[in-house]
């Protein structure tokens, strides 16, 4: 089999790039409006076999027993159909090929890549390290679209002792500024949220309304949320959900982490009409081996 080299792939981002110059005209992200009922379909994310890695090359590795091949093969063998690539696991020295490799393999194996999830923080003030994290995410662009992932997972950062709304703003700048590369390629960017600057939901969807481009929505993760009513949360979030990551946990304010209330989950985004892809991040501390298949089964009969 043939794979791209690192010039041709590069060449071919450039013609793709003048294609899509302008894909939407920019505006207000505004709820998504989606007619008919809700449609949700499985996908597991590999960081939930984060407790299979090492470091290697100044970052986290999966271990030989686990690598994006087993990983999808996994998600074949337990009939989910989708997988979520977290970023921090691919080895240092892949590259395009690598890349090119892993959405053959998914394909064969009838597994769609539903995203990646990228760890950044666009918080910081202008300066080396925002360009640096900015840098970063437009190069997980560029992977993701080898991937053939519709959607890149991202933070939204910390104030870094900045007033909060100084470092909303860095961070608005920053999406749309990516933004505007991910909308070239067809990728949807999701800010998480995972606290930092959006800790709190209206600071979330302030965040995600003020951004001036359609590719931008809310990555919205069940378990964290960590406020008086984290499910009240969930709700006032959901109708910008471009991706959903079930924790299978809530911890509210002030008390222990207790079980998801998986119909009350499951309702808030059916109430939503959401249609997409819900992923099963799992961060339980069972053996995710015998853990996860079973949590995936659970969470099939309130897909709808």
């Amino acid at each position: 089999m043939h794979f791209l080299s690192r010039r041709a792939f590069g060449q071919r981002l450039l013609a793709g790039s003048a294609l899509l110059a302008a894909p939407f005209a920019a505006g207000a992200v505004e709820a998504f409006a989606r007619p008919g009922k809700a449609r949700m379909r499985l996908s597991l994310a590999a960081y939930s076999f984060r407790d299979d890695s090492r470091s290697k090359g100044g970052k986290n590795v999966f271990l030989p027993g686990m690598d994006m091949f087993k990983f999808l093969d996994f998600c074949a063998e337990n009939d989910c159909p989708g997988a979520e690539l977290t970023s921090y696991y691919f080895p240092p020295e892949a590259d395009l090929n690598y890349f090119a490799k892993v959405r053959r393999h998914a394909h064969v194996r009838g597994i769609t890549v539903t995203g990646t999830a990228v760890g950044n923080d666009f918080g910081h003030p202008p300066g080396a390290e925002r360009d640096r994290q900015i840098a970063s995410v437009k190069e997980w662009i560029a992977k993701a679209a080898v991937l053939g992932a519709p959607h890149i997972r991202v933070f939204a950062g910390t104030a870094h002792g900045q007033p909060i709304e100084e470092a909303k703003r860095h961070c608005i700048a920053a999406l749309e500024e990516c933004a505007e590369v991910a909308g070239r390629h067809g990728i949807l960017l999701g800010i998480e949220n995972h606290g930092g600057i959006v800790a709190e939901a209206d600071h979330l969807i302030d965040i995600v309304k003020s951004v001036k481009s359609p590719w931008v929505g809310i990555n919205l993760d069940t378990g964290n949320f960590h406020t008086a009513d984290p499910y009240a949360d969930l709700a006032k979030c959901a109708p910008w959900a471009v991706n959903v990551q079930f924790k299978g946990k809530v911890s509210a304010k002030g008390k222990k982490a207790e079980p998801a209330d998986y119909p009350r989950t499951f309702q808030i985004l059916r109430d939503a009409r959401y249609q997409g892809w819900v992923v099963l991040e799992y961060e339980l501390p069972e053996d995710p081996y015998v853990k996860v298949p079973q949590m995936l089964a659970d969470m099939r009969p309130h897909l709808g």
